[in-house]
């Protein structure tokens, strides 16, 4: 028997380097490491949440950024459920980067597969080149769910997760029962509200 009401497979993608293999273990296990190893084609770690009292379990997908890899990353994006933009807001040409990642997801990925933009380093305030205004007008331009997260103090990183497997599970429940759908919004709304707060 399955200890798990759902599996949801998400995929990070991004430049190398903007921090989504530290993401990942932040999330997962709630550890931090500055010795940066690139990822070398494809990895995954799995966690099981709580959302809307039901267990999810996340199976988290680790992209290697550089363009060498993307034959084998692109293979990946058909089964996943939601995809993770993350850039890094100390570095502009990720942020820039974005508009490819983007197109990327449109020629591979499942259609309406579910898309959240992270902005990384946010801890990094000293050497930041891309304001949170911009990501949020990125975001909101492509109507996805913005964060500004950093790995290495754990901000918003946790709260990203959850909110993105709530955006999941709800569309999820939209497709399947077109009754009582009004129900559960209004509480995916309050819990959304409370997932935009910074």
């Amino acid at each position: 028997m399955a200890n798990y009401d759902y599996l949801y497979k998400l995929l990070l993608i991004g430049d190398s380097g903007v921090g989504k293999t530290c993401l990942i273990i932040r999330f997962t296990e709630d550890n931090f490491s500055s010795t940066f190893i690139s990822t070398i084609g494809i990895d995954f770690k799995v966690k099981t949440i709580e959302v809307e009292g039901k267990k999810v379990k996340l199976q988290i997908w680790d992209t290697a950024g550089q363009e060498r890899f993307k034959t084998i990353t692109t293979a990946y994006y058909r089964g996943a459920m939601g995809i993770i933009l993350v850039y890094d807001i100390t570095d502009e040409k990720s942020f820039e980067n974005i508009q490819n990642w983007l197109k990327s997801i449109r020629e591979n990925a499942s259609a309406g597969v579910s898309r959240m933009l992270l902005g990384n380093k946010c801890d990094i305030e000293a050497k930041r080149k891309v304001s949170k205004e911009r990501g949020e007008k990125l975001a909101k331009d492509h109507g996805i769910r913005f964060f500004e997260t950093s790995a290495k103090s754990g901000i918003n990183v946790e709260e990203s997760f959850i909110c993105f497997a709530g955006d999941i599970l709800l569309k999820s429940n939209k497709k399947s029962s077109p009754t009582g759908c009004e129900v559960k919004l209004t509480t995916a709304e309050q819990k959304s509200s409370k997932c935009l707060l910074f």
